[in-house]
């Protein structure tokens, strides 16, 4: 049997403006996403990773190059591309976005790297 294929979708840390959050960083933010695939990884799931760059455009034509060269069986679109108001519209691209490339996929969400594998379980198990 396959192992479920999650998408991790969010922002690349490079483009985040860490400033509203003293102590935190791109390269400390990577960590954090790292260690959330390997928690994936290790529960049975294979992962893809999509950053996104902060420009609408490019962030769009990414999701679509990643969605057209691999079957994925749930989205996880992270919390920083969809809380910060600097991102609604790439935010709201993504999701029309994967709407209109792969039907009915399922969707979730988490609130920070560390609950990524909570998400993703509730995404599968619908």
């Amino acid at each position: 049997m396959s192992r479920p294929h999650v998408l991790q979708i969010g922002m690349d840390p490079d483009v985040i403006d860490f400033s509203p959050w003293p102590g935190q960083s791109a390269e400390a933010l990577r960590g954090r996403i790292h260690k959330a695939h390997d928690e994936l990884r290790d529960a049975g799931f294979d992962v893809t990773s999509c950053l996104l760059s902060d420009d609408a455009a490019s962030a769009e034509t990414s999701v679509r190059e990643t969605l057209a060269s691999q079957s994925i069986d749930v989205i996880e679109i992270g919390s920083g591309l969809r809380t910060s108001h600097d991102y609604t519209l790439i935010f709201e691209l993504v999701v029309n976005t994967v709407m209109a490339c792969q039907p009915g996929v399922r969707l979730c969400f988490n609130d920070s790297p560390e609950t990524t594998l909570d998400a993703v379980r509730r995404g599968v198990r619908r």
